[in-house]
């Protein structure tokens, strides 16, 4: 299954940790993935992600065309180094700011029939790739 998302991985844990970032188009995905980058992120794939399942868990990378590129909006697609491939730990959905509660309540969304923790996020929020941070260091401790 291939899904308009972006795909980035952070080493937690002792393993890449995925993060999928889905939103509508122009909703700040790929210039969330960007800031991303300046925090330790590695990009896997952006714009589009095909996902599978092996032994129960869900995995992500760049469909081949795509691999190895980033759109950044005004400068248009441009090369990018990245990971071939990760395991998907975390979800994040771009919405807008009046859209993201103080206080939220464990979530999670299904993908290919697998449960994966799920956040909402304002992408343009300037702490936003450090919350990221925060919420893959923190996966299993309170967010699932």
């Amino acid at each position: 299954m291939i899904l308009h998302a972006g795909l980035l991985a952070l080493w937690s844990g002792g393993r890449w940790r995925g993060l999928l970032i889905e939103g509508v188009s122009g909703s700040g995905k790929s210039d969330l993935a960007l800031r991303c980058l300046e925090h330790s992120f590695r990009l896997v794939a952006d714009d589009r992600v095909l996902v599978w399942i092996c032994d129960g868990r869900l995995f992500g990378r760049a469909p081949d065309s795509l691999s190895g590129l980033m759109e950044t909006r005004g400068l248009g697609v441009l090369p990018q180094d990245n990971l071939r491939l990760c395991e998907i730990d975390l979800c994040v959905r771009c919405v807008p700011l009046d859209g993201v509660e103080r206080l939220p309540d464990a979530a999670s969304t299904e993908v290919e029939g697998v449960s994966i923790s799920c956040i909402d996020l304002w992408p343009f929020d300037v702490s936003a790739p450090l919350k990221l941070v925060r919420a893959m260091q923190h996966l299993g401790a309170g967010l699932r």
